[in-house]
């Protein structure tokens, strides 16, 4: 598989990245037609090759009057990839939808362009079947996975995805922060490759997964967090959330891992909402509470071997009864859910917060912070452990992030900061 990148080697890429914005891999990407093998990966595809995930997103449902109807409308979302393969097979969910979600038409094509682009390169739509047909029918509270298609996917590629909804359909599954702009276009343009002008939306609708087949050595990295890990206040359309950076180096070495971004703005360890739209509570879009959602959003994942958690500041913001060791026995479950699935299981330490809001920055959440950090490095329970807080910290300041990764807000990394937060992961852990 290639040896990890070295200390040089990696440091000329984190210059990349902060002066020009992560090109590696990026939109410029193909898809092509080909023989097994040309997925950009050392191995063939010949020895027992792996199914794998290489894009995913969480869903929530949608609180009450904040819904979206679409009928007779086409909408195409982006999706950045991170391990390449053949094969590729789309998840689709209506887990918090009420009504059955007809899917008229549907497509995968590579994207052309960058930004807020969301045509594709002539000649590379695909359709996507389910069970041989060119429509499904989701039911409400259950999820489909497409057939596969007969494309090769190059690693870091951007793929456009195109749903059409030939008849008035409440789309009540949602991933509600897709840092990318999509777009919703009038009638059937899932074989079109510029659809033009349409209705600009920064979410994700029904579209939760993307697996390929991949080489045998490959595996999944589920990262499982709050609005830090999905990327909030970071570029839009720039793939700068630190899963994306961390696919990136291991793209750089030849490594064949998968980066499945499950984080949710506003997640937290303990408590959530899983109401279906229709019923949902004015805060649903931060999702179930992390020890609920792990089977779906991590252990249900294609190919997983790994997951780093980065959850529990949220926690400290929302209940200041929380304690230590509330936080602590959340963490131990999210252990003994991963190693139940036979996971690794990798812990990482809560960045510092002490310039944030008061009901983050407060002397009892920063004693708290720093009870559950000592605990995550020093417990000795997690199988390894990535030291955020230690990536973003001022030293005159440990309490504060460096103000050169600060977004503004004292909570959120900016692009630079998580570039840090992706060059702080040992590659070694996942070899």
């Amino acid at each position: 598989m290639g040896d990890t990148p070295g200390p040089s080697r990696w440091r000329g890429f984190h210059r990349a990245v902060t002066r020009r914005g992560l090109l590696l891999g990026g939109a410029g990407a193909t898809v092509v037609m080909g023989t097994p093998g040309e997925a950009g990966q050392r191995e063939t595809l010949s020895h027992t090759p792996a199914r794998v995930g290489t894009w995913a997103a969480a869903p929530t449902a949608v609180p009450n009057g904040k819904t979206r109807t679409l009928a007779d409308q086409t909408i195409r979302q982006v999706v950045h990839t991170s391990v390449g393969g053949d094969l590729p097979r789309l998840t689709l969910s209506n887990e918090y939808g009420a009504e059955p979600v007809r899917i008229g038409a549907a497509s995968i094509a590579v994207r052309a362009g960058i930004g807020e682009s969301c045509d594709s390169v002539p000649g590379s739509t695909l359709p996507i079947t389910f069970d041989g047909a060119g429509e499904v029918v989701v039911p409400p509270g259950r999820t489909v996975v497409s057939d596969t298609v007969p494309m090769i996917v190059q690693p870091g590629a951007d793929l456009v995805i195109s749903l059409y909804l030939p008849e008035p359909t409440v789309a009540g599954t949602i991933s509600p922060r897709s840092k990318q702009s999509n777009l919703i276009v009038p009638g059937d343009a899932t074989a079109l490759d510029g659809p033009g002008a349409g209705k600009r939306l920064v979410r994700y609708l029904w579209i939760t997964g993307l697996s390929v087949r991949t080489v045998r050595t490959a595996a999944s990295i589920v990262t499982l967090g709050d609005s830090i890990t999905c990327g909030t206040n970071t570029t839009d359309n720039a793939n700068h959330r630190w899963p994306d950076l961390l696919a990136a180096r291991f793209r750089v070495d030849r490594v064949p891992r998968g980066l499945l971004n499950v984080g949710l703005s506003g997640n937290r360890l303990l408590h959530g909402y899983e109401d279906p739209t229709g019923k949902a509570a004015r805060r649903a879009y931060i999702g179930p509470a992390a020890v609920r959602r792990f089977e779906r959003d991590v252990a249900g994942q294609p190919g997983v071997r790994y997951v780093i958690t980065l959850i529990g500041v949220n926690d400290l913001a929302n209940n200041p009864a929380v304690t230590p060791a509330q936080l602590v026995a959340g963490h131990r479950e999210l252990i003994l859910r991963a190693r139940s699935a036979g996971l690794i299981v990798i812990g990482g330490t809560l960045l510092p917060f002490g310039a944030a809001k008061a009901r983050y920055n407060n002397p009892t959440n920063l004693a708290k912070r720093r009870t559950l950090n000592d605990w995550i490095r020093n417990g000795g329970e997690y199988d390894a452990v990535i030291d955020f807080d230690a990536a973003l910290r001022d030293p005159r300041f440990p309490e504060r992030m460096l103000k050169r990764y600060d977004s503004g807000d004292g909570l959120h990394p900016n692009d630079l900061g998580t570039a840090a937060l992706a060059t702080a992961v040992p590659l070694e852990l996942f070899l």
